[in-house]
């Protein structure tokens, strides 16, 4: 494990959680890079498919949701990529998405919006997936015709 994930380890240890702003997009549209503030709680016994962890990955640390539960690990993605990290170790996870803030509203990882969220989201990968490729197929076809017309005329 890194230095930053020790710290964040002891902060944990010591308060009983771990409290900063999220930064990056790959959990959006739940989490808002620099703009929501993120609450990670102690990693729990038992890991649930759904729950979103914060693990370290070579010097980083790393907040995903885990798609699959494995019997030493766990399979994660973050909501906005459309890749898998397949066989993260229990020991890599750092701790768990307790709850999150965004503005003034407090979202708990326990709360029924934020399950039906998550179930959702997981649900439609493979839709998302689809629909993404879709998109970038079409706009290589309508670059190719677009850049076909200038050079006729």
């Amino acid at each position: 494990m890194n230095e930053s994930a020790e710290k964040i380890l002891g902060i944990i240890a010591s308060e009983g959680h771990y409290v900063s702003t999220s930064v990056g997009f790959s959990m959006k549209p739940m989490l808002r890079s620099r703009r929501d503030t993120i609450v990670i709680s102690p990693k729990p016994p038992e890991l649930k498919k759904y729950d979103v962890v914060l693990y370290s990955s070579g010097d980083r640390l790393i907040l995903h949701r885990i798609v699959k539960v494995l019997p030493d690990g766990c399979d994660i993605r973050g909501d906005n990529c459309f890749f898998t990290e397949y066989g993260i170790k229990n020991e890599q996870i750092v701790g768990v998405l307790a709850e999150f803030w965004r503005g003034e509203k407090k979202i708990s990882a326990e709360s029924f919006s934020y399950k039906l969220y998550s179930r959702v989201w997981v649900t439609s990968y493979p839709l998302r997936k689809f629909l993404r490729r879709v998109r970038n197929f079409s706009g290589r076809i309508f670059r190719k015709l677009f850049r076909r017309r200038i050079k006729n005329k």
